[in-house]
């Protein structure tokens, strides 16, 4: 009886939500109905219809796309190093296995060359590696992008040959900027060891760095070339004033490096990490956080940051100077009723930034892999080394080996290796063009468009020679064109400070991460409602381009 009862609930049960269920199909029949009315009578205003709309959006992104592919492709020729020296010694080679001159294993590399070549991810995996350490994302080298130029669009001047009179100016300013890590920058003027360097710097017959009256001197000594970099203190505004982050201010000093401590002196430890092996010591910080004042604190900046905090503070920084310090382009300067906020206001600008910086590395990333495969300068370190204690013969410019840079080291260190700032030092990617510089000239550039560079930068600062402070400038007026192309500078110059780069990978990697974001702004400038002309700004070469 029990087991009747309890399938007679059970039937009574699905009847009646049988019942439910065919009223639910009727109510939810009559609401889709409803819905499908609701559509047909779009509540939508505006001067297009969401179809006219979905048109326009479909051929300004194809314009956009055939504008760059209707681009003459250009050239990227290399210097021809690679075929020169058939050992590549003048080649990127970190991170596989050497032998004991620190000339690559061929049969590794070529394994390397043939990935590169065929673009085969399962090549990649058989690279043999010499140590631990990874390579840097070489496949990234092959990616595309939506928005902005093409990667393999862009092209760069070739770099210095490993034998030119330009790379051993390079190589020197490296070494003398090792030697000089822990000189204050505000005792340039009067420091007799930086003395020395600008008078070596000037013998060199092809050193492509800013000069005074044709000679190198000790306020253009390791600055960069473009227009505001001679203009004030040697760091930009943008790494030494309080950053607004939200509904804080961040001040700017940062962990340092105690002094006199330099890495990979000894030939072995250069040896053991041109092979990927780990460093036999780490880092060691001083306790107390420090504004920028040498180029051990520049460099180690820069060894911690990530891909575009230097443009983010510096954006945040200049948009924290209000409408007065925006270019005279934008449309909403002269508004009666309205802000920029989503266009050309601070999420757009800030927005592009990012966007920039991961497009500029991509395009740093082609040139680099699959063009130049540029050495290193700790690598060409070891180079100059094994030539000095006639382990081997190296068709290295005569101007390096007598420099007094090279003497200098030897005397401090007992080697002719690069004193490095980092003890991994540098990254397992190749040498030209600089990230850093890519993601710097991108950013500044992008800022350039939207802020007015002729703006006078209120209360001006500079970092006192120990760091724990900053002092009030007032020597010169600081405009923010200047001061963005000088934190440009001291972003990809500073990583040469490190020794991990040459000047032209930074002052070439500038221009093109400018190139990248100019592409991307030209995509843009069609995609406004408002009564825009058009970007002008001036590029780090001093001229002035529209988009």
């Amino acid at each position: 009886m029990y087991n009747k009862f309890v399938e007679s609930q059970i039937s009574s049960t699905k009847k009646n939500d049988n019942i439910a269920k065919n009223k639910s199909t009727q109510t939810n029949k009559k609401q889709n109905s409803d819905e499908n009315f609701n559509l047909s009578k779009s509540c939508e205003i505006g001067p297009l219809t969401p179809l006219q709309h979905s048109e326009k959006a479909h051929t300004i992104r194809t314009d956009a796309a055939s504008f760059q592919k209707d681009l003459p492709i250009p050239g990227n020729p290399c210097n021809g190093d690679s075929s020169l020296y058939p050992n590549k010694i003048a080649n990127y080679s970190k991170a596989l296995p050497h032998n004991e001159l620190g000339e690559v294993n061929m049969s590794a590399y070529n394994i390397w060359l043939k990935a590169l070549t065929t673009g085969n991810p399962e090549i990649f995996e058989d690279i043999p590696l010499g140590g631990i350490r990874k390579l840097a994302n070489p496949q990234a080298s092959y990616a595309f992008d939506l928005e902005g130029p093409n990667s393999h669009h862009l092209t760069m001047p070739v770099p210095p040959n490993f034998s030119s009179a330009c790379i051993a100016s390079e190589m020197a300013e490296d070494y003398w900027r090792a030697l000089t890590r822990d000189i204050p920058f505000a005792e340039y003027n009067s420091n007799i060891l930086i003395r020395e360097a600008a008078n070596d710097m000037s013998t060199f017959s092809d050193y492509r760095g800013p000069k005074d009256g044709g000679i190198v001197t000790s306020g253009t000594l390791f600055r960069g070339n473009t227009k505001g970099d001679l203009v004030g203190p040697y760091i930009s505004q943008f790494l030494c004033k309080d950053i607004p982050f939200g509904s804080k201010m961040v001040k700017q000093q940062y962990r340092t490096p105690l002094p006199e401590k330099d890495y990979m002196t000894s030939y072995e430890e250069w040896l053991n990490i041109q092979n990927g092996g780990t460093p036999s010591s780490l880092i060691e910080f001083d306790p107390k956080p420090r504004y920028i004042r040498n180029g051990r604190d520049l460099g180690e900046w820069v060894h911690g940051d990530f891909t575009y905090q230097c443009a983010l503070n510096a954006c945040l920084i200049l948009l924290s100077f209000g409408e007065k310090a925006l270019c005279p382009e934008n449309p909403y300067l002269c508004s009666k009723t309205q802000v920029g906020f989503i266009t050309f206001g601070s999420a757009y600008i800030l927005d592009l930034i990012a966007k920039s910086a991961r497009i500029a590395l991509e395009a740093a990333w082609f040139q680099k892999f699959l063009v130049h495969r540029r050495l290193r300068p700790e690598e060409f370190g070891g180079r100059v080394h094994n030539d000095l204690t006639w382990a081997t013969d190296y068709p290295i410019n005569s101007e390096l080996l007598n420099c007094k840079a090279i003497s200098k080291v030897f005397d401090k260190y007992g080697t002719y290796l690069l004193p490095m700032a980092y003890p991994e030092g540098c990254p397992t990617h190749t040498s030209y063009p600089a990230g850093h510089a890519c993601i710097a000239g991108a950013g500044v550039t992008m800022m350039k468009a939207f802020f007015d560079e002729d703006f006078i930068i209120p209360n001006p600062v500079v970092a006192s020679p120990d760091g724990l402070s900053l002092l009030h400038y007032s020597d010169e007026q600081l405009t923010i064109g200047g001061e963005l192309n000088k934190l440009a500078s001291n972003i990809s110059l500073g990583r040469d400070t490190a020794g991990v780069h040459w000047r032209s990978d930074g002052i070439e990697g500038l221009k093109l991460g400018e190139s990248v974001a100019i592409g991307i702004l030209h995509d843009f400038k069609k995609t406004y409602n408002e009564d825009f002309k058009g970007f002008c700004f001036t590029k780090f070469d001093g001229t002035t381009v529209i988009v």
